[in-house]
């Protein structure tokens, strides 16, 4: 039998896919270019429009030797409580990039991520969807 405290898998695609759509409306209506704020904002609104829990610049302390240290990190979004958003608005996304995302799900107990640079052509072209651990369908 499931152990209720899993979310199934179903749901983090459901709402991946959905955190998708809205980053394609977003920037089919904004195109590449803008801060990442500007786009930070806008993705907060169109996720809440579809009926998702959407919060922004969420804290993220570290915890070093059993103690919360807050060192200032922030989650860009993060949206229904299961999935971490990094947005970027650069040229190219380098393995950096990717690794500060996986930092951030770890961090946060969290297990899927998305990584979106909106300063590409095609939307398309910036998603990347990134995973961490043994328990990544939770």
């Amino acid at each position: 039998m499931a152990n209720p405290a899993i979310i199934p898998l179903p749901r983090v695609n459901e709402v991946a896919g959905t955190i998708v759509t809205a980053a394609m409306k977003v920037h089919s209506k904004l195109g590449p270019g803008l801060m990442e704020s500007a786009y930070q904002a806008c993705m907060i609104h169109e996720l809440r429009k579809q009926g998702l829990k959407a919060v922004g610049q969420v804290t993220l302390p570290v915890i070093y030797h059993g103690e919360k240290i807050d060192i200032g990190y922030r989650i860009d979004v993060l949206v229904e409580d299961l999935v971490v958003l990094e947005l970027k608005c650069v040229e190219s996304i380098h393995p950096i990039h990717e690794a500060q995302l996986l930092s951030y799900i770890r961090l946060s107990g969290k297990n899927i991520g998305l990584l979106i640079n909106f300063h590409v052509l095609h939307l398309r072209n910036g998603i990347k969807r990134m995973v961490s651990g043994a328990n990544w369908e939770k």
